[in-house]
C-alpha cells in the first residue's frame, strides 16, 4: 500500500468522526437565544473535540509527508490510533450530556491517553522502519511533547474525581501545547529535499 493511499484512508476515517460528534448538537425547538443554553456543555466538549481532531489531523500529515515507505507494522498502528480517535464521538457526547461530571471526564481523558500512546506507537514504528537515520527520525528527536501529553492525561484522569474543572484544564493545556503544527518534520524534510538536489547540481 502506497502512503498517498493509507493517508485518504486515515482522512476519510478523521471527516467522519468529526461529522458524527457535530450531530451530538440538538436543534432546540425555540427560537431564542435561551434555547441554546442547555447546549452549552456539549458544545464545548465538541469544541475541545474538534480541536484535538484537528491537531491529530494536521500532524498525521506531516508524519506521512516525512514517511519513505508503509509497513504492514505502520498499517496496523495507523489503525490502532484509528480506533482510540473513533471512540472521540462517544466520551465527546458523554461527557457534555452530562455536564463534565467525573466518570464522563476520566473516560475522555482515557481516549485521550490512549490515543496519544498511540499516535506516539505510530511514529515509532515508521522510525523503525526507516532507520534511524531517517528525515522522520532526525525531525523528531527526543519528542518531549509526544512522550509528557499521555503523561499529563495519566494525571488529569484521576483527578476528574477530585475536580473535574482542574481536569478540563489539564485537557486543554495539551491542546494548546499542540495547537500550532509541529514543523519540526516539515523543516527536517525540506531541508533534506534541498540537500538532495544541490548534491545533485
Amino acid at each position: 500500500m502506497t502512503k498517498g493511499r493509507l493517508e485518504a484512508f486515515s482522512d476519510g476515517v478523521m471527516a467522519v468522526i468529526i461529522t458524527i460528534m457535530v450531530l451530538e448538537l440538538k436543534v432546540p425547538h425555540e427560537g431564542d437565544l435561551a434555547a441554546l443554553r442547555p447546549l452549552l456543555p456539549t458544545f464545548l466538549t465538541y469544541l475541545l473535540s474538534f480541536v484535538f481532531m484537528g491537531i491529530y489531523w494536521t500532524n498525521h500529515h506531516h508524519l506521512l509527508h516525512a514517511t519513505e515507505r508503509v509497513t504492514g507494522g505502520v498499517l496496523w498502528a495507523n489503525l490502532h490510533l484509528l480506533f482510540w480517535l473513533s471512540l472521540t464521538p462517544f466520551v465527546t457526547g458523554w461527557m457534555g450530556e452530562n455536564h463534565f461530571e467525573a466518570v464522563p471526564t476520566a473516560l475522555y481523558g482515557a481516549v485521550l491517553m490512549c490515543a496519544g500512546i498511540a499516535y506516539y506507537l505510530l511514529q515509532t514504528t515508521i522510525i523503525r522502519a526507516q532507520g534511524p537515520h531517517s528525515t522522520l527520525a532526525n525531525a523528531v528527536g527526543a519528542d518531549l511533547k509526544g512522550k509528557l501529553s499521555p503523561v499529563i492525561y495519566a494525571i488529569a484522569i484521576p483527578i476528574a474525581f477530585v475536580n473535574q474543572n482542574i481536569s478540563d484544564a489539564l485537557y486543554v493545556f495539551v491542546a494548546l501545547l499542540w495547537l500550532i503544527p509541529d514543523r519540526r518534520i516539515e523543516s527536517q524534510f525540506n531541508e533534506t529535499v534541498g540537500d538532495t538536489r544541490r548534491a545533485a547540481r
